[in-house]
């Protein structure tokens, strides 16, 4: 037996805890003790055979017996002191820790080197220069001005005429035609589910976000009749709703008797699958009972 992934129905072997292609965590099964099939562990009934999974008794916890461990000696080994890590810094501080030998000095501890004699520097002899008198101012004799003749006055500029232009004539503004609604507005789209045995067709109620598929009932009253078609004693009274998100729509069984299966694969109770159009949605086991979701 395999479980079906609620996310990308993905088969996975039985017994795994999460889905091997999105790894997404799997529903804890376990076994019908009717017929043996892997059932989810709070389902109600057993989608093989029907058998109500509430009737089993639980079984008795198992024993849990203690084991004591024996007294072991342990040995602890000594602990070994480490050799003392040398501060560099204290070596620093060691007279002569660079181990440069200071050599002999040529002079006695109590005398001093003399600076050196440095002979007095001459000045450069300075020669005394001799400035020439200064030479006599020359007189140049002024030449009378002459008469500039003065250019007669300009006659004041004749009045200019504006002669104002005609205002343009405007342009003819392009006739824009009011765009068509069937442009502008969306076609909304339909879901359907079409019965295969009788290729009728059932358009899903886009004013209910939540559609009831079974059979007539004092519980739920169903949006979709299944009880008019052949072989509705599989479907369950409350078998499976279909939920609307948006663009998207969600198909869970709500606990049916028989099971619901999406392209073959048992659909899970509490789990949910995006319908794609072309998915196979079949009430019940053996195929009687078969719809294809379809957007119109």
């Amino acid at each position: 037996m395999t479980i079906v992934c609620p996310n990308c129905n993905h088969s996975n072997p039985d017994g795994a805890v999460q889905c091997e292609a999105c790894y997404t965590p799997l529903p804890a099964t376990s076994h019908c003790p009717n017929c043996g099939a892997t059932v989810q562990s709070d389902a109600a009934f057993c989608g093989q055979c029907g058998f109500n999974l509430h009737s089993t008794a639980v079984p008795a916890a198992a024993t849990v017996v203690a084991t004591v461990a024996p007294d072991i000696p342990v040995e602890v080994p000594a602990l070994v002191t480490p050799d003392p890590i040398p501060d560099p810094m204290l070596e620093l501080l060691q007279p002569n820790a660079f181990g440069i030998d200071p050599g002999v000095s040529p002079l006695p501890p109590t005398e001093m080197a003399a600076p050196p004699v440095v002979p007095p520097v001459m000045p450069n002899p300075v020669e005394a220069e001799i400035t020439p008198p200064p030479a006599p101012p020359v007189v140049i004799p002024e030449e009378p001005e002459e008469a500039i003749p003065t250019a007669p006055p300009e006659p004041a500029p004749a009045p200019v005429q504006v002669v104002e232009e005609p205002a343009p004539t405007p342009a003819p503004q392009p006739v824009v035609a009011p765009p068509s609604p069937a442009r502008t507005q969306l076609q909304q789209i339909t879901a359907l589910l079409v019965h295969v045995q009788s290729d009728r067709e059932i358009e899903l109620p886009p004013s209910l976000s939540v559609i009831h598929i079974g059979k007539p009932n004092d519980r739920i009253p169903p949006d979709i009749d299944v009880s008019g078609f052949s072989n509705s004693e599989i479907v369950s009274r409350i078998h499976a709703d279909i939920r609307m998100e948006g663009d998207s729509h969600y198909i869970e069984d709500v606990g049916s008797s028989n099971g619901t299966y999406i392209n073959n694969l048992p659909l899970l109770p509490g789990n949910r699958h995006r319908l794609r159009p072309g998915d196979r949605i079949s009430l019940g086991k053996g195929d009687l009972m078969t719809f294809l979701f379809k957007l119109a």
